[in-house]
């Protein structure tokens, strides 16, 4: 072998070994790969496979229902279908919204931003029907899933939905019942982790874990749908013939402080709030005070009568006007000198006489029974934005406030505390704290009646009595509300036209609030209905425009609760002397 062989052979072989070394050190760094891959990260890797092939999906709770005083659906919920989607999965956006939109009616233009993009999930739409989902699903679209999800449905469209209120896009409450009872209605969401296939939907099997939701508390009210839907169609129908700007109604129980209907208008379809007028999905009977006007005159002989200062037949002169310090005061409308009884004074809504009967009793006196009739304080329904009007402390008066409070001008009440004031002379001088709950519906389907509500004596049952016989007159020919009156039924109760303070001058301005509260039957009540309405163009008068809705709902609320028509006379006290 010469050199030159030898060199080329050592070359070779030095090749060969550099090659082998490379070989096993490549395979040495596999294999150490291969270790850590199969023994150290195991543990690491499998979570994350685990973490790439599950979906955690939250189940939503079930909201508690709210029904009618005999169960009669009010707010319900229903199942729906939330859209969802892969962006990265969808092949053609275009096509894909356009299927989506012929089952939706969704237009794709809207549907096309949401299909478009590099994210893994997205809503694409939300609270579409079980149906509309079958039919979306059978077309397979790459990269378009559903989760399923609830719909809150008022079946009633306007029926109470200012008091019942509805909830947002979240799910959560934002007026009326449903927002001051969120926590109660909501219940708990749960949420499942599912293994989904490589196409990206649930495998029928793969649920790794469940947390079950829980239901919400269903809500029963103490309101008659049949009665809220009579009360709603009759202010409607007052109002428009009014040219009014709005109205409200409070029909009430006296024997239990339920309220059987609370009505306002205009309203508006709880299905689709944001369509309303801005202002309407308020419930102004519980949420807007304003001064009571002569319906207030009745506190005020409540109050005289209670202690045994006059009686029905007590008389008085009534001049043309009346002057105390700092105004000078004058009836609705111009006369000579009366001859009036208290009971007159009622019949003819006299300011003069009014303010002569507070007299009797002073401020001091007066003023206790004001607070104990509950002005100034809530109600205690726990509705959320209730006011609880206005009533300055005694040692605030000026020296126009006393006789002005005297026929119901200066303080502030709102529509159910002014039907809770006559509520409490038709149960007997007893106040029962006005309430809109019957009771719940637990998770479990049980039934929890609402707490009693607190009663507190304000008159006796004499005074009471004697007042609504006294009031009876206000419907007869000789009152202010002959069209209140009820075929078969003697009636009691109390009109009002109060003035209506301009906020930007701070004085009365020429817009009145016309309203009748009545109570029926007067020997035996079963109900009390307070009619307002605000800022009437056609009539001011609240015999003439809030009487007749009064009688409306009053009658069908006596004839659905079978009360037979009334038995003897009013005593017919004299009204002049």
């Amino acid at each position: 072998m010469n050199p030159n062989q030898k060199i080329i052979l050592n070359t070779g072989n030095r090749r060969i070994r550099v090659a082998l070394s490379l070989s096993i050190a490549i395979l040495m760094i596999f294999g150490l790969r291969l270790f850590q891959l199969q023994a150290l990260d195991a543990p690491q890797l499998a979570a994350t496979a685990a973490e790439n092939r599950t979906r955690t999906l939250i189940l939503p709770a079930q909201r508690g229902e709210i029904t009618d005083r005999n169960g009669a659906p009010l707010a319900i919920t229903v199942d729906a279908r939330n859209i969802t989607v892969d962006q990265t999965m969808v092949i053609d956006p275009v096509g894909t919204a356009q299927s989506i939109a012929s089952i939706t009616g969704v237009e794709k233009e809207i549907l096309i931003p949401e299909l478009t993009g590099d994210k893994k999930f997205n809503y694409v739409l939300k609270q579409i029907s079980p149906d509309q989902w079958i039919q979306i699903r059978d077309l397979k679209l790459p990269g378009i899933f559903s989760e399923k999800t609830t719909k809150r449905i008022y079946p009633g469209n306007t029926i109470a939905s200012s008091t019942i209120g509805f909830i947002g896009g979240e799910g959560k409450g934002l007026a009326g019942l449903e927002y001051g009872f969120e926590n109660e209605l909501a219940g708990s969401q749960g949420e499942v982790t599912v293994e989904i296939s490589a196409g990206g939907r649930p495998l029928p099997s793969g649920i790794a874990s469940e947390k079950k939701p829980v239901p919400g508390t269903g809500i029963r009210l103490t309101i008659d749908r049949d009665l809220q839907f009579v009360a709603e169609q009759a202010l409607a129908e007052r109002v428009e013939f009014a040219q009014a700007k709005s109205g409200t109604l409070v029909a009430i129980s006296p024997k239990t402080g339920k309220i059987l209907a609370l009505a306002n208008y205009p309203t508006f379809d709880a299905n689709n709030p944001s369509d309303a007028e801005e202002g309407v999905t308020v419930n102004h009977a519980l949420v807007d005070a304003y001064e009571p006007g002569s319906t207030a005159k009745v506190m005020t002989l409540a109050a005289l009568l209670n202690e045994n200062l006059a009686s029905p037949e007590t008389p008085f002169t009534i001049p043309p006007v009346l002057k105390r310090p700092g105004k000078t005061f004058h009836d609705h409308e111009p006369h000579g000198t009366l001859r009036l009884t208290l009971t007159g004074v009622l019949a003819k809504s006299s300011n003069i006489g009014t303010i002569q009967a507070a007299e009797i009793m002073g401020p001091q006196k007066f003023n206790e029974y004001l607070l104990k009739f509950g002005v100034g304080q809530k109600t205690g329904m726990q509705f959320p934005g209730e006011s609880k009007g206005r009533l300055p402390k005694i040692e605030k008066w000026s020296q126009t406030s006393f006789p002005t409070f005297a026929f119901g001008q200066g303080y502030m009440v709102n529509a159910v505390q002014i039907a809770s004031m006559y509520a409490t002379i038709a149960n007997n001088g007893t106040r029962i704290n006005p309430t809109l709950i019957e009771g719940f519906v637990m998770p479990n389907g049980e039934y929890q009646p609402a707490a009693e509500p607190e009663r507190t004596e304000v008159i006796s049952e004499n005074a009471a009595k004697t007042l609504i016989e006294m009031m009876e007159t206000v419907v007869s020919d000789e009152g202010t509300a002959p069209l209140a009156s009820i075929p078969g039924y003697r009636v009691a109760g109390k009109t009002g036209t109060a003035q209506v303070v301009d906020p930007a001058c701070k004085c009365y301005s020429r817009d009145v609030i016309a309203s009748f509260i009545g109570i029926a039957p007067a020997e035996n009540p079963e109900i009390v209905v307070a009619v307002a309405i605000h800022h009437p163009k056609n009539g001011r008068y609240g015999g003439l425009l809030a009487g007749p809705v009064f009688k409306q709902v009053a009658q069908y609320s006596l004839q659905k609760m079978n009360v037979p028509p009334s038995v003897g006379k009013p005593k017919g006290y004299s009204v002049e002397w």
